[in-house]
Parts: structure tokens; sequence; C-alpha cells
């Protein structure tokens, strides 16, 4: 395990130091790379210079050592820019979305001696030291009350929700300094809200709320579980919940076609309740906040920390959108966007065009009659190549607004895994009960 554990800096200056010793290699690395490749008679750019193979390394090594807000935005940027991130980005990017290095024991008992006092381990019959489970705020436990109840418990890193505003804004000098974000892009507007998000993260009593919320909306819906909160052992860094069996999700490409179009059918019908039902959305589609109980057939559903509530507009908005999709309807297309809020600055009329063109081919499975194959489905790759063309054009660029980035994440979340299940799902199906509705309201 000792590779895989590191110290987390818990002082805003440890991890200042850390971001500017990353900086003072790269620095060095560039210059040697520089008079290398000029020597060679090459007169290679900035980004070039920056983005080497070592330098990739570095960055992506130091993020994770960093975890918290460092490592987050890594994961977000990686989510939600898409190819307004040059491939060499991506790859760092690619790299912080795997499990951070744990915390070694003698910080983790520091940890929970401060939260629990020196008799921590008092309520527990047993409790793993190691964690079965770390990320870019927290690891996880795995623990047994003397009642026999078997519980995860997720302890967040010393210092992280302290260092989030400093974080962030140091990775986004790193992003400014290396140019790897086009000019356009409202990088400010994206971490400012990227702040706010990992501030909510990072408060475990808000994610203990957003559990129970949700446990409220989803009622006795027999397809699903949402582990229950223990709040008498919870705080706002540490978060206690029954640990419920399952398998990861991905790893049902084995069962059958049947099994796997039932759960990709399951949480596509299940995006579709939160954003026009529930007004409710966990918006981290990450594989892992998904896994799957054989024996019951049910889902379990993990990670509440970045639930986040869909207005009215943006539920209206969406349904309309997607409607005007299905009936080839362009006009109406773009009204929704415009609720949405695609088109508040000024932009140019091709532009918007390929914005409808990208929300039109993305909604193709909705106009799809039957059930639709995801894996032999072409389609991420042709919203991918309209994406590329659309961000060609920087100077046209603006940046959507921050609760449709996140509801593209879900959208494209449940694509991804559909396709990764080699599922087939009837989405026109699980929409036409919204498509009612909307007849309903133009009465």
């Amino acid at each position: 395990m000792k590779n895989n554990e590191a110290k987390v800096p818990t002082s805003r200056l440890s991890r200042l130091s850390k971001m500017g010793g990353l900086a003072s290699r790269l620095a060095g690395n560039v210059l040697l790379e520089g008079a290398k490749q000029f020597s060679q008679g090459k007169s290679p750019s900035m980004q070039q210079l920056m983005m080497t193979p070592k330098n990739i390394g570095h960055v992506a090594d130091k993020l994770s050592q960093l975890r918290g807000a460092a490592m987050k935005v890594g994961q977000m940027l990686s989510m939600d820019a898409g190819d307004l991130v040059p491939p060499e980005l991506a790859e760092i990017l690619a790299k912080l979305r795997s499990d951070a290095k744990a915390m070694p024991h003698k910080q983790l008992t520091q940890l929970l001696v401060e939260h629990w006092g020196s008799d921590w381990i008092a309520p527990f019959a047993q409790f793993e030291l190691r964690p079965f489970a770390a990320a870019s705020i927290g690891q996880v436990h795995l623990a047994y009350l003397d009642t026999g109840e078997k519980l995860a418990i997720k302890i967040q890193y010393p210092g992280i929700r302290d260092s989030i505003d400093s974080d962030i804004d140091n990775v986004a000098s790193l992003l400014k300094v290396s140019r790897l974000i086009p000019a356009n892009v409202k990088l400010d507007t994206l971490l400012a809200e990227a702040k706010v998000q990992l501030h909510n993260e990072a408060d475990y009593h808000f994610e203990a709320e957003q559990v129970a919320l949700y446990q409220q909306q989803l009622g006795d819906n027999p397809h699903f579980i949402v582990p229950k909160v223990y709040p008498k052992l919870s705080n706002n860094s540490i978060l206690c919940m029954q640990f419920v069996e399952g398998v990861a999700i991905e790893s049902l490409i084995e069962s059958s076609q049947a099994v796997r179009d039932q759960i990709a059918t399951l949480l596509m019908e299940l995006c579709f309740k939160e954003l026009f039902e529930f007004k409710l959305l966990q918006s981290d589609p990450n594989f892992a906040n998904f896994q799957y109980q054989a024996d019951t057939q049910k889902i379990v559903l993990f990670d509440f920390g970045a639930t986040r509530t869909i207005s009215d507009t943006l539920s209206q908005g969406y349904l309309q959108l997607m409607q005007g999709a299905i009936v080839d309807d362009k006009q109406q297309m773009t009204q929704a966007a415009q609720q949405i809020g695609f088109f508040q600055d000024a932009i140019d009329p091709q532009q918007k065009q390929l914005i409808i063109d990208i929300f039109y081919q993305a909604c193709e499975p909705l106009r799809f009659d039957g059930e639709y194959d995801f894996a032999q489905s072409s389609l991420a790759k042709r919203i991918t190549q309209a994406g590329k063309a659309m961000s060609t054009q920087q100077d046209e660029w603006h940046t959507p607004p921050t609760d449709a980035i996140f509801i593209h994440r879900k959208l494209a979340g449940m694509y991804l895994l559909a396709a990764k299940l080699k599922a087939k799902v009837n989405v026109a199906k699980l929409f036409s009960v919204y498509q009612t509705q909307i007849g309903k309201k133009n009465v």
C-alpha cells in the first residue's frame, strides 16, 4: 500500500509550494527542451514546449498529490471542456480521473481523533484503516458497528475545504500561463462555479441533506437503492453511510442483453425523472457512482455531493428543446435554447446554427422509433466532430450556462454508459410521457 499513500499537504503555504515547485520544474523543462529543439533547427511554440510527456507527467502527479480542488478541477474540465482543450491537456485530465493516493495511517488516525475523540473506535466492532476507495476529496473505509451493521465511511482529506479557492486560483493561473484554454472561453466563470460546486461537495452535511431530498423524490421506487446516512456519526468532514453490496456497473458487459438493456433503460428513465419531475439532478455520471445487485435486480446510487436543483424555467426549456428536436422544429429549438440561456451573448447566426445542430444530433435517440442501439451508433463521434468544428471558431465561442453544462454532462454520461453496456433503449418511449405534458400545456 505504501506506494499508493501520500500525505495530504494541509496548509495553504505547503499547497502553494507544491504548485510553485511544479511551475519551477515546468519552466526548467521548457528551457531544456527549447534549447534542444532550437539546436536541431526547430521553432517550437510555447505550448509544444510546455506539453512534453515529461511535463504532462509532472502536472498530473502534482495535482493528484494535492487532491481536493486542484484534482477536481482537472476532472471537471476533462468532462466539461470537451474539445476546447488540446489532446495534451486532455491526457493530464484523463489521468486525474483515476483514484488518488490514500492518506498514511498516521494522518488518518490523527483525523479520526480530531473528529470523534480519543475513543473514536468505541462504536465500532471493526474499522478498516486501509481505504477501499480514494478519490479527489476523500477516501472511503469499511467499518462494522457493534450491532453488526456494515458501514462505508467517507473521510475528507485534511485542509481540503480551506484550500478550495486558492487551489482553483492556482490551477487557473497554470492554465492561463500555459495558454492551454482558448482565450474566449470564460474560464473565470467556469472556475467560479467550480468553487461553489466544490464547497458543496466538501460539505458532507450538504451531501447528507441531498441524500434525504433524493430519497424523498425517489419514494418507493423498486428499482433503485440509495444508501442511508448515519447522522450521529457524520459531520461536515465525515459521512457515515450504509454499506450496500453491488458490482461495478461497467462489469455487466458480460451479462445478458436483456439485463444490460434493462439497466440502461432504468438509468435513462431516472435521468428524465431528475430533469422533469424531481427537478433534482445528481450531476456526476461517473460510472463508479452506479452499482448493480444481481440478486435483487436493483441499481445502487452513490455520491450525492454534486446534486443540483433544477429550476422550472430550465426544466421546461429542455422539455421544449427535446420536443422541438423530435418534430424537427428548429425555431422551437432556438427559442428553447434562448430560454435555457445559450444565446445571452452576441452570437453569430452561423454559430447559433451550429449549436442547434449539435442539440438536434444529441436528440437522435429520442427521434428513433424503437430500441436505439447505442453500441452501433456513431452519435458520440458525430457530436465530438461537431464540437470540434465549433471550437475551431474560437473568436465566436461563448461559454454555455453553468447549469446546462451539468445537465449535458449527465446526459452524455448516460449515453456513454449505454454504449459501454452495448445496450438498446427505447428512449422515445421513455420521453413520450413528457411529450403528453407538453401537449397539455399547449392546449
